[in-house]
């Protein structure tokens, strides 16, 4: 059965790239964020091993979000590793770095994700997707929310 929701495939298949962004970027965060909930060490561990703990949770519920609006719009969602390896503009930690630096590479991941939330937005707004640009709009402004959350510890 063909999908009619008053968006051509074309314009749904671009919306679905972007999409496929913004859903690698949420996977990798929580990856990272998870990652970092396992081995923070130092002073602040109590602090930001549930602070950790809460992000990771939002961000596994925020990718299944995504998800379902790629394949809302019939479009496959992406969903290996080496898939969203390729899509995401967060950057790998292989390593197990101090806590400063676990909160800085998470404020730059959740900024980098809310770029690519701003692009999202953009191109469903330009081809009357409302549905997708009101959802990504929520992302957009928790992952500002997180990164102002996570910079002020630095400071």
């Amino acid at each position: 059965m063909s999908i009619s929701i008053g968006i051509a495939k074309k314009d749904r298949e671009q919306i679905g790239e972007h999409l496929s962004k913004l859903l690698a970027d949420t996977y990798s965060l929580y990856l990272k964020t998870h990652s970092f909930h396992w081995n923070i060490t130092g002073p602040h561990f109590n602090s930001l091993h549930s602070m950790f703990e809460t992000q990771y949770n939002e961000l596994w519920l925020a990718a299944d979000e995504v998800a379902e609006r790629i394949r809302t719009l019939d479009v496959f969602a992406p969903g290996s590793y080496s898939q969203f390896g390729k899509l995401t503009s967060i950057k790998e930690e292989v390593g197990v770095p101090d806590w400063k630096d676990m909160v800085s590479q998470l404020v730059e991941g959740h900024e980098l994700a809310a770029h690519t939330a701003r692009q999202t937005i953009k191109v469903a707004d330009g081809v009357g997707d409302e549905g997708t640009a009101d959802m990504v709009t929520g992302r957009l402004k928790e992952h500002e929310k997180t990164a102002w959350m996570l910079r002020s510890l630095l400071k």
